[in-house]
């Protein structure tokens, strides 16, 4: 069934009070300003989201998965071994190729076997590969790389955030919900409708599977039952745990503070989307906690202007700490 017609065929759920939040957070990968790796940032940024109680996710696009070596992605897949000491996180698995390319099994496994030997879980990124055939080639290869992994997450991607990216059906969806040692998904179609089908489904058939919204623009999923793997909770994660914490306790607060992340996340998440991860960096470098505002070459780029509604929206912030 496509995807397009299921969209316009759910009603909202009744939010879910009072419920413990999985929190994960795609780290930023950030750049000094000779536009070498500003590791000590890393390091630093990794660390906050550990004592935030929010689980790292590394070499996401936040990470610029698309654009970085391999070598950089060992070494940042080393050091958050390091910092972790057994606590979990994410490794992101990304394979690129080309439109109408076949699937590239092998280069999934090497990426696999690379995040197991530091000890994180994989997601799985899509590729044209991937996603290139129909839903019974999908599930076969995703049955195949589940294989491989002791534990893993999906990842549907919608072609505003990457052009091999895909929102699955909701019948393939069910299929991967199948597979015992996928623990979840993430879901980045920006569509609040497809996620709340998703969390029915969920609901229904395996209650233990974690449906991570990717939508910045709708944070709130949380309330119907969501956890999160958000890029957006890389500008502030402690904020992003205070809120979470706020949801749990029933504290009226929470819509406060959900209200200005939203806020951050609408003006840091407009076209071109991929353009969040420069909001990022100047967000986090205002506040001291990186050496720069670069961005990776090849990533598009925020105007100047913007870091003064970015350094409001800190200001503001920083009252809930």
């Amino acid at each position: 069934m496509n995807t397009t017609t299921e969209c316009k065929s759910s009603p909202a759920p009744p939010p879910i009070r009072s419920r413990k939040i999985t929190g994960m957070s795609a780290i930023l990968l950030p750049i000094a300003s000779g536009g070498e790796i500003d590791w000590d940032g890393f390091e630093s940024h990794v660390v906050a989201t550990l004592d935030a109680g929010l689980t790292p996710a590394i070499n996401m696009d936040t990470g610029y998965a698309n654009l970085i070596s391999d070598e950089i992605r060992e070494e940042a897949l080393s050091l958050t071994a390091a910092i972790a000491k057994g606590r979990p996180y994410l490794g992101g698995v990304f394979v690129g190729d080309q439109e109408g390319d076949a699937f590239n099994a092998d280069a999934y496994r090497r990426g696999i076997e690379q995040v197991q030997r530091h000890r994180g879980t994989p997601i799985l990124f899509q590729s044209f590969g991937l996603t290139g055939g129909d839903d019974d080639s999908i599930f076969e290869a995703y049955a195949k790389l589940g294989s491989e992994c002791e534990q893993f997450y999906a990842f549907e991607l919608g072609t505003m955030f990457a052009p091999f990216g895909k929102i699955y059906s909701l019948s393939l969806y069910e299929r991967l919900m199948g597979i015992d040692n996928c623990l979840g998904a993430k879901h980045s179609s920006l569509d609040r409708i497809l996620e709340w089908q998703r969390l029915e489904l969920r609901n229904r058939v395996r209650p233990d599977f974690k449906v991570l919204t990717g939508n910045d623009l709708a944070i709130d999923m949380v309330m119907y039952g969501s956890d999160y793997l958000l890029g957006l909770s890389t500008f502030c994660p402690a904020e992003f745990a205070i809120r979470d914490a706020m949801w749990e306790n029933d504290d009226p607060r929470f819509y406060g503070l959900n209200d200005l992340l939203q806020y951050l996340g609408a003006f840091a998440f407009r076209a071109p989307v991929p353009a969040y991860k420069h909001s990022a960096a100047m967000f986090l470098h205002s506040r001291g906690k990186i050496a720069s505002n670069q961005t990776y070459p090849g990533s598009p780029e925020r105007p100047a202007s913007d870091q003064a509604i970015l350094d409001l929206i800190s200001k503001d912030l920083a009252a809930y700490l």
